[in-house]
């Protein structure tokens, strides 16, 4: 009677045990693997069983429930001492094998004493002797054993003994060698020479199931700790994606937790615990265990430490935590853990080491990934609040009695010095000195500054400030604020009521300045107010003529220095307006240029205004057109704010600046523009504005294909998108183009998990339907250079979806034809075929005729591979014959083309030879199979006359056709025939005897004598 799943055979056991092991890790592999036990004894077939319990203790050994393996490992280990006939070689050597296996999970589990995993380093050792074994396994086991404990000298003797061994059948891969000693060294403080070590890993020169995904992981601090950022943020994006689908690698799991805990990304550790809630309960193997929690206790107290004590996190999934409540959790169940090793081991080792990784000080303060992930903060520090562009708050009353007289006279040296620190500098004056009586100038200059702060809600403060300012004998400054409140008013969108409110400040300051009753600076503030008030009223006066496109952070124009509108000198010549209004807003300008000109010196108020006022001229030729005078006197004024030490005023028009020399195709002149806005930007850029301006000088890098470089803006702006709370539109886009540049790097699984990260943010609405296909299309190039051949499928289809919708179906028929590619690496090959169906219709449809053929003959193979399937694929590789003949008699056009379409003819009939021989080897029938023979020698030789026609650039093709058939020949039992089709190809290459043949070449001539000795020896 049959078993589950009609298991009546050892072959259908073995065929349900690999179909098992292919299974994704867990308890439901595990306990499959356990219903194939019980059939396996069934069959009343020793090797069945010993195969079956094999499988279960491999399936054990990969997940979370490792402490399991040791019952069947006891069991098979009785029945070899009892019956070793029964086991044939590989069983044989899978018994021995399995002993690391056990040796090492006995140091994982707690409860095994240390005389036991002492006395099975021994059992060990003598089998191992008995059977002929090398002993590098038993000596790397031993080490492993005196690692663990803490053992330094005993582990320093194994180690060099591991080494000095031979290699055997035994050992463990190279791979896992690698890394266990790179280990080592990291562990004794040598970095450097553990990653020597590992390199052949990292690199994919050695793989095994476990690596690169645990060396990936275990490099991680190692390289923070030596600078190389770089390289660790790739090993996390490629090694987590190795270890994330895989249950028993909580180790390597808990060691990218651990990096992201230490590199400011807080946020994504947390994403990290909770894709996998079962990591804090599994019990099966207590060391990983430890790992994990003693990384969460160190992530916990992180984010404590951060002020987020309280904020909630995936933890346990019995009840919702807290960050301060997992950390105690954490802490005490890994404490926990830790002692009982230590009371096994007789030591306090393993519980010291859990305590220092609790208590690890991040490596490095920021280290951008480039994928998606909520801000951890709620309230940045003054560090954090400078990089993203706020000011840093004053000290607390509460902090330190504050001394009123240093801080207005700070504050007043700011603002005088238009520092970006003033506005907040008196905003701490104020708080000072509540219920203090002060001065009117004093508190004319903190209600100018509150004013100020608020932007077009400041009028009534300003008037205020001028009032006080006149209280105190200031009249000058008195009609400068009132100026700053009828700008205000122009901000709010009332221009032309703005200009009546600072006619009278205006007529003012002139009659006290022709006087000597004010100065320079009062004055020039109230005619760049106007200044500002008119340019206001040009950019409203219906249009911007001149104006090119670009992304052009922040506003600027918020009354606290220059403007966001940009400036001239006092020597450019007059600029055309297009009306009154832009000519009125010229005068206004050059007055202030008349009134600084040469007074700037130390002033580096006036020295503004004058920068300030070529920025308004440059704003003025933009709005006429005259792009390149714009383009200067941008420039200018950016170049006048950093010679007067301004240099964050200089930013808005290094900005303003970098799309206008893009569009006049000064590329070099955009770099450094943007360049430089980053530069004078400093501390004091925005964090928009920052991911915008390194989004723009990511695109300029990456379409001069400086790629490296275009990558790295492109992770800047994701960074400064996501702290500024726009990373799912801008954040999105930065992600898309990092993606897009890392894949032309050939960095595919860095591109994908950046890719994979942008796409559920990027939407046809905000980014288009280009970005959204373009991200799926490039996702799914690196999934099938990954060989996820069934995920690029399924990306492709998507991007096609959207594609089909286009009026221009090129893209449609590319994507549907790279999906079929997919689907037929995927093993999926009616999917396969359907898509290459579709793809067919697509191409026949732009008239496309390459495309059209290939997704014929792709479709040809695959038919071939169905049961019965000659027939059909020999119709679909006729039918592509055909259309490149009909292509060909319809005259393609001009020659090229033709060529083109010969070179496909040829390329047909060849495959369509392979497809016959390849269907021929399968035909038991033997008449049958040499009539297929023969028509594969037809189809071979026709590809030789097509690709003879072409001449010497299709030399390598026609060799190529031209061995074929010399080995059909041969089969068909023609020596006379084979032999001169060998020698032809020797001849076809005469001309390159002396001269450094290509590998082509070579690999040719030596077919052609493999041939010929083929043929002399039958």
């Amino acid at each position: 009677m049959g078993g589950i799943d009609g298991i009546t055979d050892f072959d259908s056991l073995r065929r349900a045990m690999a179909e098992n092991g292919e299974q994704p890790e867990g308890p439901a592999r595990n306990a499959r693997a356990e219903q194939l036990l019980t059939e396996a004894e069934k069959l009343n077939i020793p090797l069945a069983v010993i195969e079956a319990l094999g499988h279960q203790l491999k399936v054990y050994n990969y997940s979370s429930e490792k402490d399991r393996m040791f019952v069947p490992f006891a069991r098979l280990l009785r029945l070899w001492d009892e019956r070793p006939e029964d086991f044939d070689e590989y069983e044989t050597h899978t018994l021995h094998w399995v002993f690391k296996w056990v040796s090492s999970g006995m140091t994982d589990q707690p409860h095994v004493p240390l005389a036991s995993i002492e006395k099975w380093l021994g059992e060990m050792a003598h089998r191992y002797r008995l059977a002929g074994h090398s002993e590098r396994a038993v000596r790397s086991a031993e080490f492993n054993v005196a690692a663990h404990i803490g053992d330094v000298p005993r582990a320093e003797r194994a180690y060099a003994a591991w080494l000095a061994a031979d290699r055997d059948r035994m050992a463990d891969c190279h791979a896992c060698e690698l890394h266990g000693q790179g280990w080592w060294q990291s562990e004794r403080g040598r970095d450097e020479e553990a990653l020597r070590l590992w390199a052949p890993v990292l690199e994919g020169e050695l793989t095994c199931a476990h690596e690169p995904h645990t060396s990936l992981a275990a490099s991680l601090l190692p390289l923070l700790r030596l600078g190389r950022l770089d390289e660790a943020r790739a090993n996390h994006l490629r090694g987590f994606r190795l270890v994330r689908a895989m249950e028993s690698m909580r180790g390597a799991y808990a060691d990218h937790v651990e990096f992201c805990a230490l590199t400011g990304n807080e946020a994504r550790a947390l994403e990290l615990l909770a894709e996998r809630p079962a990591y804090f309960t599994d019990t099966g193997h207590p060391r990983s265990g430890l790992e994990f929690l003693s990384v969460v206790t160190l992530l916990m107290d992180r984010l404590t430490s951060l002020g987020l004590g309280d904020r909630q996190v995936p933890g346990p999934a019995d009840r919702s935590w807290t960050a301060r409540e997992l950390a105690a959790h954490a802490r005490a169940e890994a404490l926990d853990l830790a002692g009982r090793f230590d009371a096994r081991n007789g030591t306090t080792y393993v519980s010291e080491r859990a305590r220092a990784r609790m208590a690890q000080e991040p490596l490095v303060e920021r280290l951008p990934l480039g994928v998606r992930s909520a801000r951890t903060a709620t309230g940045p520090d003054p560090a954090a609040r400078r990089a993203a562009g706020a000011a840093v708050p004053a000290p607390s009353r509460e902090a330190a009695e504050p001394d009123l007289p240093a801080l207005i006279a700070q504050a007043r040296q700011l603002s005088d010095s238009l520092r970006p620190d003033a506005v907040e500098a008196w905003a701490a004056v104020s708080r000072a000195a509540e219920g203090v009586e002060l001065d009117p100038r004093d508190r004319a200059e903190i209600a100018d500054h509150q004013a100020m702060d608020l932007g077009p809600e400041g009028a009534e403060l300003f008037e205020r400030a001028a009032e006080l300012y006149a209280e105190a004998g200031d009249p000058g400054e008195a009609l400068a604020a009132r100026t700053r409140a009828a700008f205000v008013r122009a901000l709010g969108g009332d221009v032309e009521g703005a200009l009546r409110a600072v006619t009278g400040p205006y007529d003012e300051i002139l009659a006290l300045y022709a006087e000597d009753a004010t100065g320079v600076r009062q004055t020039a503030s109230v005619l760049m107010g106007r200044a500002r008030i008119l340019m206001r009223r040009v950019q409203e006066a219906g249009g911007t003529p001149g104006e090119v496109g670009g992304d052009v952070p922040g506003d600027g124009t918020d009354g606290t220095g220059p403007s966001a509108a940009p400036a001239g000198s006092g020597e450019e010549g007059s600029l055309s307006g297009p009306s009154a209004v832009y000519a009125e807003a010229e005068a206004a300008v050059r007055e202030v240029q008349a009134l600084v000109g040469g007074r700037g010196g130390d002033d580096v108020q006036l020295a503004s205004r004058a920068a300030e006022a070529r920025a308004m001229l440059a704003e003025l030729a933009l709005h006429a057109g005259e792009l390149e005078a714009a383009a200067e006197l941008f420039g200018r004024a950016a170049a006048g704010f950093v010679a007067a030490g301004l240099p964050w005023f200089a930013v808005e028009y290094e900005a303003r600046l970098a799309p206008l020399a893009h569009h006049l195709g000064d590329i070099t002149e955009t770099e450094r523009a943007l360049r430089a806005a980053l530069e004078h930007g400093g501390p004091y850029l925005e964090a928009t504005g920052r991911a915008q301006l390194h989004l723009q000088l990511a695109e300029v890098l990456g379409g001069r294909d400086r790629v490296a470089e275009a990558a790295e803006q492109a992770l800047e702006a994701a960074h400064w998108a996501d702290e500024a709370g726009e990373g799912p539109a801008l954040g999105a886009w930065a992600r898309h183009l990092l993606g897009g540049f890392l894949l032309r790097q050939g960095r595919w699984a860095e591109a994908a998990e950046v890719l994979e990260s942008a796409l559920p943010d990027l939407s046809v609405e905000t980014h288009g339907d280009g970005a959204v296909v373009q991200a799926r299309w490039w996702l799914g190039d690196c999934l099938s250079e990954l060989g996820e051949h069934r995920a690029a499928a399924e990306r492709r289809l998507q991007a096609a979806e959207i594609a089909r919708l286009w009026p221009e179906q090129q893209d449609h028929a590319t994507l549907a034809h790279l999906a079929a590619e997919s689907l037929g690496q995927a093993e999926l090959p009616a999917e396969a075929d359907q898509a290459y169906a579709r793809a067919g219709d697509l191409w026949r449809s732009l008239g496309d005729v390459h495309g059209l053929v290939r997704a014929l003959r792709a479709r040809a193979w695959l038919a071939l591979r169905a049961e019965d399937g000659q027939g059909d694929a020999r119709e679909l590789m006729a039918a592509a014959v055909r259309e490149c003949e009909e292509a060909l008699a319809a005259d393609p056009g001009d020659e090229e083309a033709r060529r083109l379409l010969v070179a496909e003819l040829g390329h047909t009939h060849r495959q369509f030879g392979d497809l016959l021989t390849r269907g021929a080897a399968e035909d038991d029938d033997e008449d049958s199979g040499r009539a297929a023979t023969e028509d594969a020698l037809s189809q071979v030789t026709e590809a030789i006359v097509v690709f003879a026609s072409l001449g010497p650039d299709a030399l390598h093709h026609r060799t190529g056709a031209e061995l074929a058939a010399g080995w059909l020949e041969a089969d068909l039992g023609r020596p006379e025939g084979a032999g001169a089709r060998a020698r032809a190809v020797l001849k076809a290459y005469e001309a390159y005897e002396g001269h450094d043949e290509e590998e082509t070449v070579r690999a040719r001539r030596a077919e052609a004598e493999q041939l010929l000795q083929a043929l002399a020896d039958r």
